[in-house]
């Protein structure tokens, strides 16, 4: 398992489009991948979960990944973070 805290610094935080960004990569493995907000956690691989979140700038998120191919996705998910999901 892997876990990392992540600080989201796009300016609209994670809107529609950002928000499938992760979606996509989270779907892409057989692992389970949560998000975690203040205690409360959601499902990286459901938009409404991920919309759920209210996630704004400047929020941190702990990502947990767990599962086979935990180390492909967690890379892919940091790069999305890195690159302010592309906005």
């Amino acid at each position: 398992m892997i876990q990392k805290e992540y600080r989201l610094n796009n300016l609209l935080g994670l809107h529609a489009r950002p928000a499938s960004l992760l979606v996509q990569v989270a779907s892409e493995g057989k692992s389970e991948v949560t998000l975690i907000k203040k205690e409360k956690e959601y499902n990286a691989k459901s938009i409404l979960g991920v919309l759920s979140l209210g996630a704004q700038k400047g929020d941190d998120l702990l990502v947990r990944i767990d599962g086979l191919d935990e180390v492909e996705i967690e890379r892919k998910i940091q790069a999305l973070f890195a690159g302010n999901f592309r906005e």
